[in-house]
């Protein structure tokens, strides 16, 4: 009779990592659980190929330090993966580690030699790309609303760069979720099941009562329909989003050059949300709620912005003909204290 591969120690460590600790103990969402189970396909994936045995027949004795020191080098040489997302995958790893030593804590030897495997450190792997107001208008203007995917597509990047939301979050939303009476606004769950409200536009508002009102003409149960969905009615992915933005960038290029030398991705749209947001005065804690982030990580508009630094620039500028009247001096105490930290 064949084994089953969730018979094996290992197999069932992965079984209940993902059904039982993952979304029960730690509270994950479900984005963020197949985040880590891409990571740990992939470590198997390696794994049975460095072994030269098939998945089914890998032991937690297999994954060690050494072996997974092997993976990462092959993410970076081999999948030209950056140091990110070298350290995401990695921190995956980690936990999974642990959950396998506190699950069988005969193999805590092992298994805390990969916990102890260091985050590389280094530079950003590139700029953030983003996409400036005209080329998102550029975009926009490339798709064809004639054609009833024109118009689902229209909506889904307007409303993606209205309220900043991860490509996940917009194709998690249901009509239940959209409030088009005054005040207009979306409900979005974000990472970690958090909870915001992000209120839209008038037009785009516009954009999306179509869509929910022929949804609740033809739908058994509208309020609980998905609002974005392909030709098969079934819910849209996110390879499917990066498809038909690139397709769409490609054809606004031809208007804006500059999208040439972009890598655009669903990303780019939250990025250029957040530093148009910036850039009409809106301060970093309302956009930290806004595109629900920790406010730390807001902060990182501030530096691709380049109008941004050209304004705190000219605000601590010396003026030519001018002198600095140098009002710390007449407050000994606070440079006593700033001297003594």
């Amino acid at each position: 009779m064949k084994k089953s591969p969730l018979s094996t120690q290992l197999g069932m460590g992965i079984a209940r990592f993902f059904e039982e600790y993952l979304p029960g103990q730690r509270g994950m969402s479900p984005h963020t659980v197949r985040s880590y189970r891409d990571a740990i396909v992939l470590l198997l994936q390696f794994a049975s190929q460095d072994t030269h045995r098939r998945v089914e027949h890998l032991h937690i004795t297999d994954f060690t330090a050494e072996r997974v020191l092997k993976f990462l080098a092959f993410l970076e040489t081999e999948r030209h993966n950056g140091i990110s997302t070298r350290n995401s995958r990695l921190g995956a790893i980690h936990i999974f580690a642990r959950f396998l030593a506190a699950e069988w804590p005969e193999h805590l030897g092992l298994l805390q030699r990969v916990i102890n495997i260091r985050f590389k450190r280094g530079a950003r792997d590139a700029p953030i790309e983003y996409l400036e107001g005209s080329e998102i208008q550029a975009v926009l203007q490339s798709i064809d609303r004639t054609r009833s995917n024109g118009q689902r597509d229209y909506a889904l990047f307007a409303l993606m760069f209205n309220t900043g939301a991860r490509v996940q979050e917009v194709l998690n939303l249901r009509c239940r979720d959209i409030r088009l009476d005054a005040p207009c606004q979306v409900r979005l769950f974000g990472k970690g099941k958090k909870l915001r409200l992000c209120p839209l536009w008038p037009a785009t508002a516009r954009l999306l009562r179509p869509m929910i009102e022929q949804r609740l003409a033809s739908d058994t149960d509208p309020s609980n329909s998905l609002l974005f969905t392909n030709a098969r009615g079934q819910q849209l992915s996110r390879f499917g989003v990066r498809y038909l933005l690139r397709k769409y960038v490609a054809l606004a290029s031809r208007t804006v050059p500059a999208l040439r030398d972009k890598r655009i991705h669903p990303h780019s749209l939250r990025h250029g949300t957040a530093v148009a947001l910036l850039k009409s005065g809106v301060d970093f804690a309302t956009i930290s709620q806004w595109m629900g982030h920790a406010l730390d990580t807001t902060n990182i508009y501030a530096e691709i912005d380049l109008e941004t630094k050209a304004r705190a620039l000219d605000a601590c500028t010396i003026k030519e003909g001018t002198r600095s009247k140098r009002p710390w001096r007449k407050q000994p105490a606070l440079m006593e204290f700033l001297h003594g930290l």
